[in-house]
């Protein structure tokens, strides 16, 4: 029996779900039963009925699952497949912070530990992370760690006071201005669909900003036929998997390599085992699933 064949089998035998991110590997992707950015994701994550989910992508997703599924068993296909940038939060540092803007507000892109999320009012996505600024109640927010995506919200919401700190993402961090405008020499036609933890001056050359999810959303319904894909390069699989009439250009250069930690061995044993479950203390995973769920109601689009 293949390895695809006994994931199945486990799963059926397990009642069990497998959540992919969208920059997982293909073949991850390929047996997963939901994939989707890190908002669909946690959306997802509390529609199911499965009596077990097992998580491809980083730890901070499995963390936010197993934080608003606390009756399920989660398990992380891949202990080791970790995000530095949402290492990158020094908790004392986000203590002083709060003290030098007591009025300002906590955002926590979602991209970061329990821990972080513990000390913030609310969470965001790439997805929302404009949205939610919007809606929340100050004029001062505190948002991290992403630096880029901060100030992406501040061009957005500029009557507000968007307080920097100094994270990123080193895959989107490798999209550089010279390689969209190379892919777009070579590629005159397409339309270039850019992640807004690019920096600004990246995302000035692109046709449209969007999270992953947005992109899934944008290629299905544009008729462009070719599209430049300014995020992790794992992302041009799931739409040349969704679309296979159109053509997608990926930054070839953008690889997260902590989420391509996960193969299907892991899947399997993490079947096999329900091992590694994820376990967050009661005490940070009842005050992080408050910015959660304040995520979920605040980031729905009216």
């Amino acid at each position: 029996m293949s390895i695809r064949d006994e994931i199945l089998r486990l799963k059926a035998e397990k009642n069990a779900i497998i959540m992919a991110h969208n920059y997982q590997r293909p073949e991850v992707q390929d047996i997963a039963d939901f994939l989707g950015d890190s908002f669909a994701l946690a959306r997802k994550a509390i529609e199911t009925d499965a009596d077990v989910i097992v998580f491809c992508g980083v730890d901070f997703m499995a963390e936010a699952a197993a934080i608003l599924n606390p009756d399920k068993i989660v398990v992380h296909a891949n202990g080791e497949s970790r995000c530095p940038m949402a290492a990158m939060v020094d908790l004392e540092k986000l203590r002083e912070m709060k003290k030098e803007y007591p009025n300002a507000k906590v955002v926590a892109y979602v991209n970061t530990t329990a821990k972080t999320k513990a000390e913030s009012d609310v969470c965001c996505t790439s997805a929302n992370a404009v949205r939610i600024v919007e809606r929340i109640d100050s004029n001062e927010v505190i948002f991290m760690p992403d630096r880029h995506l901060r100030e992406y919200v501040q061009s957005q919401v500029p009557d507000k006071k968007v307080i920097l700190w100094p994270g990123y993402c080193y895959a989107h961090e490798e999209i550089t201005p010279k390689l969209i405008t190379n892919l777009k020499k070579a590629h005159p036609k397409a339309e270039v669909m850019i992640h807004p933890e690019c920096s600004m001056e990246t995302i000035a050359l692109a046709d449209h900003v969007f999270s992953t999810g947005g992109m899934v959303r944008y290629a299905g319904e544009s008729e462009a036929k070719e599209f430049i894909v300014g995020t992790e390069e794992g992302m041009a699989y799931r739409l040349k998997t969704l679309y296979p009439e159109k053509t997608f250009y990926p930054v070839e250069q953008s690889i997260c390599h902590n989420m391509k930690r996960i193969h299907l061995e892991d899947v399997l044993r993490a079947l096999e085992t329900l091992e590694p479950v994820v376990k967050v203390p009661e005490d940070i995973a009842e005050r992080a699933k408050k910015p959660l769920e304040l995520m979920l109601e605040l980031g729905r689009s009216d």
